[in-house]
């Protein structure tokens, strides 16, 4: 299937595509939300997980097309989501339509961080309503490429709506699974996700894929939620917190360790977020009286971290 799409990337989602073509296209189609698949003992199939993740996530981008914003975790309408809160400023908001940032699902800023350059070519995963892919594309430039891949139907819809309103050519959609990347080998500069891969119950996967379509040199730039110690059993079991960005959060050492195993140098992770006690109770509002309890045990714990690699030349 790899070597099939080789064409493809050089024709159906080439930069100076017509916006007809575009809107018709299969590989330049909308994109959707990254998939799950926890591993056997979690209390779900991967599939009803999977099926979990973009109902909750279609819901989202349905709630973002009505008006009001996105939210993974915590009490939106309240605006006390811990995790999604406050990641972009003033400046990038106004470069983008506002539901792109209504849908902002996640936990950090990767193209304020990735140091993007012009000319690149930068893909998304887990591009939900393509505020990272939008951002991302203005960095690199008409000379450059902007690729979103999610899996969610209705935000795909809502990232179609974005790219159009914002009037950028050189910004592409894929619908697929991040463990299976739907793009040749060694045809991407840069990697970004934002609070994406923690959802991935093969993460082992998502990185040897991410590895495969990086060029030698290019490089892995994500904002992702991470574990610092040992995680309480109850929470890792909640499929809500799953979807939430938490339960499937990997240890620091953990997420090094599986870079490393898939091929990438030079990883690390800055700390760019700690989540305290009081956040934690947002993220267990609504959980049950005995997941609430553990909020003092999780404090500073989960964090939002800037995790960087690169694939050896």
């Amino acid at each position: 299937m790899k070597s099939t799409l080789t064409e493809q990337f050089s024709s159906c989602c080439a930069p100076r595509q017509s916006p007809a073509a575009s809107a018709t296209s299969a590989c330049c189609a909308p994109a959707a939300a990254a998939a799950t698949r926890p591993s056997k003992g979690e209390g779900e199939s991967a599939g009803s997980v999977k099926e979990i993740v973009k109902q909750k996530y279609g819901q989202a981008a349905t709630r973002v097309a009505q008006g009001s914003r996105g939210s993974c975790c915590g009490d939106a309408s309240a605006g006390t989501d811990p995790i999604t809160s406050n990641l972009y400023d003033a400046l990038q908001s106004g470069e983008v339509p506002e539901k792109a940032l209504l849908a902002s699902l996640g936990c950090g800023n990767p193209t304020a961080l990735a140091e993007l350059k012009a000319g690149e070519t930068v893909l998304d995963l887990g591009s939900g309503g393509g505020i990272d892919v939008l951002l991302s594309a203005k960095r690199v430039g008409p000379g450059g490429r902007a690729f979103g891949l999610d899996m969610t139907d209705q935000m795909l819809a809502l990232a179609e709506e974005n790219k159009r309103k914002s009037g950028l050519t050189n910004v592409h959609f894929l619908k697929g699974e991040i463990e299976d990347i739907p793009l040749p080998d060694n045809s991407v500069d840069v990697i970004i996700s934002n609070c994406v891969i923690n959802l991935s119950a093969d993460k082992d996967r998502v990185l040897q894929e991410a590895f495969r379509v990086l060029k030698p040199g290019g490089r892995f730039a994500v904002s992702d939620v991470v574990v610092r110690g040992d995680m309480p059993p109850a929470i890792r079991k909640s499929m809500e917190l799953w979807v939430g960005c938490v339960a499937g959060a990997l240890s620091d050492q953990d997420y090094l360790a599986k870079l490393a195993s898939a091929g990438f140098e030079q990883a690390d992770i800055e700390v760019t977020r700690v989540y305290s006690a009081d956040d934690a109770q947002g993220w267990l509002t609504g959980q049950g009286s005995d997941l609430q309890q553990l909020a003092q045990q999780v404090d500073g714990k989960f964090v939002s971290g800037f995790i960087r690699a690169v694939k050896p030349r």
